[in-house]
């Protein structure tokens, strides 16, 4: 055996970690629950993604991994949608909290205008920056 780090995992990498945490976890709690979770917008006319959250839900808890969303649909409310979606869909598959990271430049203040709250924050580059970890009850 040997240890390699890389800044280039393949899929296969991260499905042998995800099956495994899977079934660790599986036989500690005696279930398993883990499910993707996505709210998208998409073009009409082609059907192509053009922003949206990704996440998922997982022993009660919603996860935002990821957001983003194009500058021509900033402002009209599409990122509030999008994160009522997430929130509605956690709360039907039996959630009672969520937890995202954002950047101190990103969207720590939009999460806060709904209920999330700061419960942590690591400092980073670029300077002046950091990582805020947030949580709702939902």
């Amino acid at each position: 055996m040997s240890l390699v780090v890389t800044d280039a995992p393949v899929d296969a990498d991260s499905a042998v970690l995800e099956a495994g945490l899977a079934v660790f976890n599986e036989k500690a709690v005696g279930y398993r629950d883990a499910r993707p979770l996505a709210a998208l917008l998409k073009d009409d006319a082609t059907g192509e993604t053009l922003g949206g959250m990704i996440g998922r839900t997982s022993y009660g808890l919603l996860f935002i991994d990821k957001v983003w969303l194009p500058d021509t649909v900033r402002g009209q409310d599409t990122g509030t949608r999008l994160l009522a979606m997430m929130e509605a869909e956690a709360v039907a598959r039996g959630c009672s909290a969520g937890f995202l990271m954002t950047l101190t430049f990103q969207a720590p203040g939009f999460y806060a205008r709904f209920g999330w709250r700061e419960i942590g924050r690591a400092h980073c580059d670029a300077p002046g920056s950091a990582r805020v970890l947030m949580t709702k009850v939902l």
